[in-house]
């Protein structure tokens, strides 16, 4: 049990942190004793510090000549799973509550994951070098990609920032945080950061608990949820079962498309249809700051992040019966 709990204790502090803005919003809403509209800002830069600090720039150089697959991975993940949630919404979007509309597009327009990723590629027989290239080369081009995307829907619809004021922000806290972490880490810091690897990402999640604290503390006071009951959830559970659903179907049949071999496919499948919660949630206060909304446009992400790790899972585990692949 205890080791169960060691291993899942993000995926159970999640509901927890829900449930804590629930019960306590004060301390984590705009103006609270946290000081979230500062605090959050810090822990947004420390994330992102801890990620560059991290990052194995070796195993970048060695997965960097599968061009076709990089190809594959960013576009999925950019271009084609963007533009088909745009289509859906455009047919279904006007039923949907408007902050909710907004996070399922933020949610398709996120970058992969890192960790998960890497370790469904590893024990499915992926091309793991690879599998690390795409997933760090994701987060780094999500900095610039997601605000943009962002930004033009927002504007689209006429509810858009200050394009300006988001890429600054982006700029300090994501950015230049992420390089400072990079620059460390190449003068003195690499066998240090390698060796605490585990403990620097266990806590920059518990400081993305922290984040989702307050986001859904500000939706608490603003009375978001008391227009939108247990309906939206399930709508929101059933939006994001579908979508994850044709995101595996269409990285495995994109793989096909492109000639890869199935070590490279296993890379697509994993790194193109996941979406990062870590990043998401960064790049949301950031983009979004104290939006009273930002609880319900983190709903999307907040359900697809347990759900990819439980669906892809599943996959992993039958790639490594079908083909006998032992984890080393």
């Amino acid at each position: 049990m205890k080791t169960w709990l060691t291993k899942n204790w993000f995926m159970l502090g999640m509901p927890l942190a829900v449930g804590l803005a629930w019960l306590f919003p004060d301390a984590g809403a705009r103006g609270g004793w946290l000081r979230a509209e500062v605090t959050t800002k810090l822990a947004v830069a420390f994330v992102f510090f801890a990620q560059g600090l991290t990052l194995p720039a070796k195993a970048l150089r060695d997965g960097a000549s599968q061009w076709k697959l990089h190809l594959g991975v960013q576009g999925f993940g950019f271009l084609l799973m963007p533009l088909v949630v745009i289509a859906i919404d455009r047919l279904v979007g006007a039923r949907l509550a408007p902050d909710l509309r907004l996070g399922f597009l933020f949610l398709a327009v996120l970058p992969s994951t890192i960790v998960m990723a890497v370790a469904l590629a590893t024990v499915s027989g992926g091309n793991v070098a690879a599998a690390i290239f795409n997933a760090v080369l994701s987060n780094v081009i999500g900095v610039f990609l997601t605000p943009a995307w962002v930004a033009w829907l927002m504007q689209a619809s006429g509810q858009g920032p200050d394009q300006g004021a988001v890429f600054r922000e982006v700029s300090l806290l994501l950015l230049l945080p992420l390089i400072l972490g990079q620059v460390v880490r190449r003068f003195g810091l690499e066998a240090w950061a390698d060796a605490r690897r585990k403990r620097l990402s266990n806590v920059s999640n518990a400081i993305i608990l922290i984040i989702v604290y307050a986001a859904f503390c500000n939706s608490v006071k603003a009375n978001l949820w008391s227009s939108h009951g247990v309906g939206t959830f399930g709508v929101a559970a059933m939006g994001v079962v579908g979508l994850l659903v044709l995101a595996l179907a269409g990285t495995w049949g994109l793989g096909r498309v492109l000639g890869l071999a199935a070590p490279e496919r296993i890379v697509l499948m994993f790194s193109g249809a996941q979406k990062s919660l870590a990043t998401g949630v960064s790049l949301a206060k950031v983009i979004f700051g104290a939006h009273p909304g930002l609880g319900l446009i983190l709903l999307p992400i907040t359900i697809y992040h347990p759900l990819q790790l439980f669906l892809c899972g599943m996959v992993g585990a039958r790639h490594v019966r079908d083909n006998g692949v032992t984890e080393g």
